[in-house]
């Protein structure tokens, strides 16, 4: 009986101990803020005349620039974005990185990416991409 006891006081003990898990960011911690692009895989993105960025509106309208203008409706869920009719502009960008970041911020978008948000520092990563921006306010 004392093993039962003691068995059960401690399995209370390291109940407490569990990480319940990281906090899924919300839509209004993301609403109302543009972001900075800063790099893509570890790379940094050299900005141009025009710096790469992402802001999110009302209702969780996205939108921002790489080298083409790109917008959409997004839907945030458990930590995920999808922005799944995503419209962008079609031209050329003269600056090879330029036009990898609409390639890139396009698949993650309608495909869907897990976001993290640490105090200025927003994340968008895929199993293939990771893109961290940072608040531009």
């Amino acid at each position: 009986m004392k093993t039962l006891v003691a068995v059960t006081i401690l399995s209370m003990a390291l109940a407490g101990c569990v990480n319940p898990g990281k906090a899924s960011v919300q839509e209004e911690q993301l609403q109302k803020h543009r972001f900075v692009l800063e790099n893509i895989n570890g790379k940094a993105v050299i900005p141009g005349t025009t710096p790469p960025e992402i802001a999110f509106g009302e209702d969780m309208a996205v939108s921002g620039v790489m080298c083409n203008r790109f917008s959409g409706q997004g839907k945030l869920s458990d930590g995920e974005l999808k922005v799944k009719a995503l419209a962008m502009t079609r031209k050329l960008c003269a600056e090879p990185q330029l036009n990898e970041l609409d390639h890139a911020i396009g698949t993650i978008l309608r495909n869907g990416t897990q976001v993290d948000l640490t105090e200025d520092q927003l994340t968008l990563a895929t199993a293939d991409t990771t893109m961290v921006f940072k608040r531009a306010e």
